[in-house]
């Protein structure tokens, strides 16, 4: 009778000991880093059930962020970082776009590399590299870092992309090559459009 009068006793424990672990989580803050496109958040996925879950009122949100991002061209992708407090209010800060949207906007093409195997997607100088470098110098992300680290960083993620970092461009050759990219980018997603719908037929 003891011993199972203890089981209880221990079930009964192990339970509330969850209760108040769970109670004692959703009094933790919660960070959240999203991109979210300037002036166009919506309450619809994946930004809306993730801060619903948490109890944000959504439409607020929307509204706050939307303001907040009036003055960038609407679109560009933002890197946010949104704390909510165990009382449902919540701090929206904004950090700089992706590393990527910097790169592919001074390259002038919309797409990185598609296929691999030394791939161009597009061309940046160091001078390009450089100026880019000390935009995310502001980024907190970067805090502490020297511009000589960012700009290696930066020509990794060229690497990454598809983007040939070259010590200067002719302007006539570079118009005459991103021509010719769009055409290929074209192509390549006409591509592979055929092959998705092949494969749904197959299914």
């Amino acid at each position: 009778m003891a011993s199972k009068a203890g089981r209880k006793f221990g079930k009964a424990a192990g339970m509330a000991g969850k209760q108040v672990m769970d109670k004692s989580k959703q009094r933790q803050t919660q960070t959240l880093k999203p991109i979210i496109p300037c002036g166009k958040a919506v309450a619809a996925p994946p930004l809306g059930p993730r801060l619903g879950q948490l109890g944000v009122a959504i439409g607020t949100f929307c509204r706050d962020f939307n303001e907040k991002t009036a003055h960038f061209k609407p679109g560009i992708p933002m890197r946010t970082k949104i704390t909510v407090n165990p009382d449902r209010s919540y701090q929206l800060d904004l950090l700089t776009p992706p590393t990527s949207y910097f790169l592919k906007q001074a390259a002038g093409i919309e797409k990185a590399a598609m296929v691999g195997g030394g791939e161009v997607s597009g061309k940046l100088t160091l001078k390009h590299i450089y100026e880019i470098a000390k935009i995310k110098s502001e980024d907190p992300a970067f805090l502490g870092q020297s511009l000589q680290n960012i700009c290696k960083g930066l020509i990794g993620t060229c690497r990454s992309c598809g983007i040939k970092v070259v010590p200067s461009l002719d302007v006539e050759e570079y118009t005459e090559f991103l021509e010719e990219r769009r055409a290929f980018v074209k192509a390549e997603e006409e591509r592979l459009e055929e092959l998705k719908q092949a494969k749904m037929l197959r299914i």
